[in-house]
């Protein structure tokens, strides 16, 4: 793989994780409010996830242990992370086959 296209992936999977983690702790900032303020929906948590955003929102969820009474996101997340390790190594395994 080109070293150009690698500092990209890099770069994008550490922005992507900030934003999740960012948005982690601003729900769980939100959530401790009591007049009901607006929350952030828990589709966009598990999207940032699936776009290659499951370590912030894991970290996220622990650190500011936010999420972590719902199964679906202790199950889910950790699920999540799983398939985003198989789908960078599958991309790493194609880009190392056909550069050579």
């Amino acid at each position: 793989m080109a070293p150009q296209m690698l500092y990209a992936i890099l770069i994008y999977i550490f922005v992507v994780n900030l934003v999740a983690f960012i948005i982690m702790m601003r729900d769980k900032r939100l959530s401790l409010r009591r007049d009901n303020s607006e929350r952030i929906p828990e589709g966009l948590l598990f999207f940032m996830a699936t776009i290659l955003g499951s370590v912030g929102i894991y970290l996220g969820m622990f650190l500011f242990r936010h999420k972590t009474r719902k199964w679906y996101f202790v199950i889910g997340i950790p699920l999540v992370l799983t398939q985003n390790l198989a789908t960078l190594y599958l991309l790493q395994t194609i880009a190392s086959r056909w550069s050579g």
